[in-house]
This record gives structure tokens, C-alpha cells and sequence, in this order.
């Protein structure tokens, strides 16, 4: 554990990381309109690194903030070679809400790349709401201000609460793959997928669905639930 600390930072600090992108699916044309980030880590010695394993360890060494940063040059980078129509979105550590300053990143990054603000979207979870849920609206409406999207990722995990979706500025909803794997003749969970989505609707939010990994959780959500973009 300790090597894999030690051996992170350094490759943080080198940018040794890769940056893979999942496409993120318009429902109704099918259409990529936009892809999300992610960051691999292939260890010299050990082989690739699951990020379960070492997104923590970079939180926990104090080098999130600047994968973080990594993250967001690269994918604003790679972004602009997508043509006008296709966005990004990167993952924002809850950490990087109290050890930087994200919207200054944010900005500086755009400014940096030449990226249109409105084609990065940045996707945050419930841990960083439940660190301090006013300093994190602040920075995300500041981040709408400058036309960046919002996106509240895996909800339904936790305890994720319908608040989030009334107080918080957010753009867009993603639900937790973990519902979508058990819809397969689990009318529960589909009913459930299919009342969350109906709710964010009517808030005025887009939804998508992560997880979907086949042709037939793809039609039952279709047919059930209401949901923009599919990712999977």
C-alpha cells in the first residue's frame, strides 16, 4: 500500500496516467454527444491499478487535486479535436472541494485549452455535498455562471436524498449503474428507475443512465423510463 502511495504520486506528478474515454449516448438518435473522462493507471511493476483502489489512495496522499487537474487539461484538450457539438465531462473528488480552489482550476483550464465552457460538464457525488453542502453549491453555481454543466453522479447510492436534487445547481442527474443491473425481470428496480427519472424531469433536469450493457436493458429503459442519455 505504501508503494502504491509513493509510486502514485510520482506518476501524478510525471503524468504518466492515461486518460480513457466512455461515450455518453443520446437515447433517442443514438448519437454520441459526449464522452466521460477517466483516468487508468498501468504500474511498471504491478500491472494495471484499478482506479477503486487508487482514486483513494490519491485522496488520501494529498495528490487529488492535481489528478484532478490533469484530468480536466486533458480532457478539454482532447476535447477540441471532437468537433463543435461533442462535450466532456470529468469527476470532481469531494477532497478537491476542500483542499483547492475548483472553480480557479476550472477556469484556468478553459482559458488555457480554448475550450467552449458549455461543452465540459463536471460530474460530483454525494460525498462532496455531505462535506459541506453550501461551500459546495457556492462553487458549483459560480462553475453555471460560467456555463460549465452539472451533473449529481451516481444517484440512488448512499444516502442520497431528494433535497440534493431541489437545493443543489445542478444540470442533470446520472443513476447508479447498480439499479440498472437487476431490472432484467426485477420489476421493483425498473419501477424505481422509471420513478427517479420521472421525478428529475419534471425538475427540469436531464437524466442519464449508466450501466446499460445491453440491447435489452436499453429497450426496458426506453420503453420505461424517462431518460435522455444512456452510458455503458
Amino acid at each position: 500500500r505504501q508503494k502504491l502511495k509513493k509510486d502514485l504520486k510520482i506518476a501524478i506528478h510525471e503524468q504518466k496516467l492515461a486518460v480513457v474515454y466512455q461515450p455518453i449516448i443520446d437515447a433517442k438518435t443514438l448519437q454520441i454527444v459526449a464522452c466521460e473522462a477517466l483516468a487508468r493507471w498501468d504500474h511498471s511493476e504491478l500491472g494495471p491499478i484499478s482506479p477503486a483502489i487508487f482514486i483513494p489512495l490519491a485522496e488520501e496522499n494529498g495528490v487529488i487535486s492535481d489528478l484532478t487537474r490533469f484530468m480536466l487539461t486533458s480532457a478539454c484538450r482532447d476535447c477540441l479535436s471532437w468537433g463543435n457539438e461533442v462535450g466532456v465531462s470529468v469527476n470532481l473528488s469531494a477532497v478537491d472541494f476542500r483542499l483547492s480552489d475548483v472553480s480557479g482550476v476550472v477556469r484556468d483550464v478553459l482559458n488555457q485549452s480554448g475550450l467552449a465552457p458549455r461543452r465540459l460538464e463536471v460530474e460530483v457525488t454525494e460525498g462532496a455535498i455531505l462535506d459541506d453542502q453550501n461551500a459546495t453549491s457556492a462553487v458549483l453555481s459560480d462553475l453555471r455562471r460560467r456555463a460549465v454543466k452539472v451533473a449529481l453522479d451516481d444517484f440512488g447510492t448512499g444516502y442520497s436524498s431528494l433535497s440534493y436534487l431541489n437545493n443543489l445547481p445542478l444540470d442533470k442527474v446520472k443513476i447508479d449503474q447498480s439499479f440498472i443491473r437487476q431490472i432484467d425481470g426485477h420489476d421493483r428496480s425498473l419501477k424505481l428507475v422509471a420513478g427517479v427519472t420521472q421525478l428529475a424531469k419534471e425538475l427540469g433536469l436531464a437524466v442519464t443512465v449508466e450501466g446499460v450493457e445491453t440491447v435489452e436493458q436499453f429497450e426496458l429503459l426506453k420503453e420505461n423510463a424517462h431518460m435522455d442519455l444512456v452510458q455503458g
